[in-house]
């Protein structure tokens, strides 16, 4: 096992991206040199089976969502680094390793040592496993990474037969989540705090069939409130359109795993559009957050990625769309809960956090669905100036006073950071 040095590649193109920024925004570079390496150098693991291992940073484990995150803005280098195409390679594959062994889970061990965050009830249990909190997501990221390293790079040694597996286990999970009442799953967590365990002897509040799939957690790994998480849903969607692509003849050749892939994408979208709408206090038709099919819904955003305001960055709809750009008022309104304006900053925190802390993460998002590159600097620069002079990205900030924040080391955020200087420069990675 190796711990990842800087490449070639990389170190020139952070060389490319200093002059761009040139002495204008010098204070970029210097930020997103220091970001672009420490997930390189801090967190990336290569192991002797052509695997790789990502940890999250500073908890000693790897989440599906995060790790993906994590190395999706080398995928604009890897076309000319087989290297790192390879490491990127790796990861895809203990991804679906992992997934095979349990796809209801959403962070693992780099060894099968029983560590884990907390000791919970669910129904299954590996020494593998380091937190069973089941979310939609979490199956959607590998899907995404392992679709966008074939489509930068042309690399497709990937789709083997553990992606295969794994991919099943996906569809089988989804179109089991469908109809939540059938489902094996439920969790339990001994603790005080609501959003760290399900409700319902672990099943979570009731639901109704909408053609939308189940979650039990946000990506910020709290409890959902209503169980179609919408932002999920929407991810879900967008990647069974690439197994249709990968299984439909483009690259591998199943018509029954397209063929449900397929019939997900569709009964998920449909869902989506017909049961997880709502109307904000201007009477304007937005997407809801999460809702349960009952006639609830809850009008908020959180954070992490996949959210309401992320949309188009993931494929679901177009950046103009007439109702993301209502939700998207909506969002970054005070309608929005966890919608924050200080002396510093203003944006989308989270219930993760305190009150009153913005998340870089969201920040970043806001500014690349944004189709104004002036909004895109101003985002650029608030970020480097409320990074409390660790020229580092950090989970969430307090509007009022920057050097308050959680998480010194957050790898997800300083790889948003870095995608979002350039997305800037015009520089994106395919999907």
């Amino acid at each position: 096992m190796a711990t990842t040095a800087i490449p070639k590649s990389v170190s020139d193109f952070m060389q490319h991206i200093t002059d761009l920024c040139g002495t204008e925004h010098a204070a970029w570079a210097e930020n997103f040199n220091a970001c672009f390496a420490n997930t390189l150098t801090t967190t990336v693991k290569r192991h002797d089976d052509g695997t790789t291992f990502l940890l999250t940073g500073d908890i000693p484990a790897m989440w599906l969502r995060d790790s993906t995150a994590q190395l999706r803005p080398y995928l604009a280098l890897a076309v000319e680094d087989g290297d790192l195409a390879n490491m990127i390679a790796g990861l895809v594959r203990q991804q679906f390793r992992y997934i095979t062994i349990d796809p209801y889970a959403n962070a693992f061990n780099e060894e099968p040592n029983g560590a884990s965050w907390d000791n919970d009830q669910s129904d299954f249990s590996s020494p593998w496993l380091w937190e069973r909190k089941y979310e939609v997501d979490s199956l959607c990221y590998p899907i995404q990474l392992a679709w966008m390293l074939y489509a930068n790079t042309g690399n497709a040694d990937h789709f083997d037969a553990e992606f295969i597996a794994g991919v099943k286990k996906i569809l089988d999970v989804f179109e089991t989540e469908q109809h939540h009442e059938r489902s094996p799953y439920f969790f339990i967590r001994d603790t005080d705090i609501p959003t760290e365990s399900l409700s319902n002897d672990g099943k979570g509040a009731p639901v109704a069939y909408t053609g939308m799939t189940w979650s039990g957690f946000r990506p910020s790994d709290d409890a959902c409130t209503y169980h179609y998480l919408v932002p999920s849903n929407m991810f879900a969607a967008v990647v069974m359109g690439y197994l249709e692509r990968i299984f439909g003849g483009e690259i591998l050749d199943d018509a029954d795993i397209a063929a449900r892939a397929g019939e997900l994408r569709r009964t998920i979208t449909e869902g989506i559009e017909n049961h997880a709408k709502t109307t904000n206090r201007n009477g304007e038709t937005i997407y809801a957050f999460e809702t349960d099919g009952l006639g609830h819904a809850i009008i908020m955003d959180d954070s992490n990625v996949p959210s309401l305001m992320a949309a188009p960055y993931l494929g679901y709809c177009a950046p103009d769309d007439p109702t993301y750009l209502a939700t998207r008022r909506t969002l970054l309104s005070d309608e929005n809960p966890y919608y924050y304006e200080g002396t510093h900053l203003k944006g989308i925190g989270s219930p993760h956090t305190p009150p009153r802390y913005v998340w870089p993460i969201a920040l970043s998002i806001e500014a690349m669905t944004s189709d104004s590159k002036d909004f895109k600097a101003h985002i650029l620069d608030r970020l480097v100036a409320t990074d409390a002079g660790t020229h580092l990205m950090h989970e969430g900030i307090d509007v009022d006073d920057p050097t308050k924040y959680t998480r010194e080391w957050f790898s997800w955020s300083n790889m948003m950071f870095c995608e979002l200087v350039m997305d800037y420069f015009d520089i994106r990675v395919k999907h």
